[in-house]
């Protein structure tokens, strides 16, 4: 799988850019500031409906402009489909596939499927369990976008339990009428379906990116390891057990039984995979606050490697694979590991601000980018 042509609309710096593009190794060089960035951003939010760097999208449309659209002709086993979004903040965005009429956003994830490492991602080990919680639940909907679906449906219906809730509580606090709150028992039913399905599918990922995670570390870091990781619930080790959806979905609602009085003091739902954690540990030690920077580099590049072997191996075509300006925060020797991994790709897009940051073993295609202009050099 690779993107042959990326065009971007009104999208963050650019009002228009044409970037044709081939298999193997392109390189973006240019100052800091320049778009080097907003071209792989582009590529990744088409394949995740999302963006590494900021959590909505309007930062994501050129100043002044009302909407942006991202286009990209994707290639996969020598098929091409033209994939289309129109972002527009503050309105549903639109999706278009093969210029056809006009299909949900969701209805496109798969077509092109990335992995992107970026300097963002050392908040996978360092940052807050919601870092690591996205982690997991885009990979999951990479290797099956149905379950967009399915967080799509976790999500309304916390947001309707919080609402629930936070009205009780409040209602507590000033000592106003009790509130008939029969119909938290229908949204726990919503809550536990669509929490045992996605928790269900967190641990199953887990098992299968353990090996592979700890296998990238040692090659990138060779004695440093060993890396794993755990799952933490504040439902505490009740999931240990569970097989089944029912089993999972049984356990979420005997947990939100047990957490009811204290969440109706709360306001807010205080049980579920919106809660949990995933706890990154090298040796026996947790590598947040206890790695080092280069550790931590490592143990966040080694995630995005896992994954990027894990959707390989499952087919459905070989992911792209995004390198955002790494390499300027490496070390020679873990350039040069990093460059001989990935090189084999069917395409690695790599940014960087000065050209002799990217190792030899990436020679490619180069562009330069530099006043709203991207220019094959």
């Amino acid at each position: 799988m690779y993107v042959s042509h990326l065009s971007l609309a009104d999208f963050r710096s650019y009002e228009r850019a044409e970037v044709p593009l081939d298999p193997g190794v392109t390189t973006f060089v240019g100052p800091n500031g320049q778009g080097k960035t907003n071209l792989v951003e582009a590529v990744g939010y088409l394949a995740t409906l999302g963006s590494h760097r900021v959590s909505s999208d309007a930062p994501l449309v050129r100043m002044g402009a009302a909407r942006a659209v991202v286009r990209a002709a994707v290639t996969q086993d020598g098929r091409q489909q033209l994939v289309e979004l129109e972002l527009n903040p503050g309105k549903a965005n639109r999706a278009r596939l093969n210029r056809s009429s006009q299909v949900r956003p969701r209805d496109v994830l798969g077509v092109l499927r990335s992995v992107l490492f970026a300097p963002e991602d050392l908040a996978l080990v360092k940052g807050d369990p919601d870092q690591r919680r996205r982690f997991l639940d885009e990979l999951i909907t990479a290797r099956a976008p149905r379950l967009a679906g399915v967080r799509g449906d976790y999500d309304r219906v916390l947001k309707q339990r919080n609402t629930l809730l936070k009205t009780a509580a409040m209602a507590r606090r000033h000592g106003g009428r009790k509130l008939d709150l029969s119909t938290l028992d229908v949204w726990d039913q919503h809550l536990a379906r669509a929490g045992a399905e996605l928790l269900a599918q967190r641990l199953e990922l887990i098992a299968v990116l353990q090996p592979l995670v700890d296998k990238a570390y040692e090659q990138l870091a060779p004695g440093g390891g060993p890396a794993a990781f755990e799952y933490r619930s504040p439902a505490g080790g009740r999931f240990a057990e569970a097989r089944t959806r029912e089993e999972f979905a049984g356990l979420l609602l005997a947990a939100m039984a047990d957490a009811r009085k204290q969440e109706i003091e709360r306001g807010v739902t205080l049980v579920g995979p919106h809660r949990d954690d995933l706890v990154l540990k090298l040796g026996e030690l947790p590598a947040k606050g206890y790695a080092s920077h280069g550790e931590s580099w490592s143990f966040a590049l080694a995630l995005r490697l896992a994954s990027y072997d894990l959707l390989r191996g499952e087919g459905g075509g070989e992911p792209v694979l995004v390198l955002d300006d790494v390499f300027a925060e490496l070390d020679v020797r873990r350039r040069e590991r990093l460059a001989e991994l990935v090189a084999p790709g069917e395409q690695v897009l790599v940014t960087a601000a000065v050209a002799e940051d990217v190792p030899g073993a990436l020679a490619g295609t180069r562009f330069t980018v530099a006043d709203g202009r991207v220019e094959r050099t």
